[in-house]
Parts: structure tokens; C-alpha cells; sequence
């Protein structure tokens, strides 16, 4: 700063790129987004590395910071039958009468919890052991 006037880098200081070249973030891209007219046929992020011969922390940083886009692990989902549908339905409902009229616009169901009419003992929440 003293010697320049302003705290901006100066040309050629830092490392310069060795994995986050122009070609390795066009391969990344390419594979990346080779699954779009192919759906379930996308390349996990080791993949890509394995493929491409690029470090796997490098793939990761060209995906995150080069092409903007976030890794997501793929993830078995359990299919909810109709029955399993009713039944949260029905659950919900339940639920619902234990508010008033005025508090139900506010309350929120999601499917990461078994739904239940019973009050729940969570000793930890209350402080005591």
C-alpha cells in the first residue's frame, strides 16, 4: 500500500492456476451438464475427477466457484404410497384442532418427521435428566 497508493494486488503476486484453467473448467462443465438431456445419468463429483485426472478438491472448487452450481449427494427416497398419504392427512388434521383459528395460517407441516398427536418427552429440551 505504501508503495502503490492502494491495497489492490499487484499483477503476477499471487500463485498463478494450475487446476482452474480455462480447458479443466470447460471439461468439468461438459460432464457436469451432459446429464441434462439424459436425466438420472449424472457423474458424482469423483467421477468427474477420476475421469478428467483433475484433483478432487480442484473438480469441487471448479464446480463451487468457476460454474456456480452446488454438489448434492445422491440419496435413496422412500416413495410414499397413498396410504401413507391419508394417513399423514389424517394426522395433520389432528393436529390442527389442538390450535386456535387464529394460529393455524402459521403452522407448517414437513415430511422429515413422523406426525403425532401425543405430546412428546424430550427430557433434553426441558433441562432435566
Amino acid at each position: 500500500m505504501r508503495d502503490t497508493g492502494t491495497v489492490d494486488r499487484r499483477p503476477f503476486s499471487s500463485r498463478p492456476r494450475s487446476a482452474r484453467t480455462e480447458d479443466n473448467v470447460e471439461t468439468v462443465n461438459g460432464l457436469v451438464s451432459s446429464q441434462e438431456d439424459k436425466p438420472q445419468t449424472h457423474r458424482t463429483v469423483r467421477e468427474i475427477s477420476r475421469e478428467t485426472g483433475i484433483h478432487l478438491s480442484s473438480v469441487f472448487r471448479i464446480i463451487c466457484k468457476e460454474l456456480r452450481l452446488k454438489c448434492f449427494k445422491r440419496r435413496r427416497a422412500q416413495e410414499l404410497t397413498d396410504a401413507n398419504g391419508a394417513a399423514r392427512m389424517k394426522s395433520a388434521k389432528l393436529l390442527l384442532q389442538n390450535f386456535s383459528q387464529s394460529v393455524t395460517d402459521f403452522v407448517f407441516f414437513k415430511d422429515k418427521k413422523m406426525l403425532s398427536v401425543a405430546s412428546s418427552d424430550n427430557r433434553q429440551m426441558t433441562g432435566h435428566s
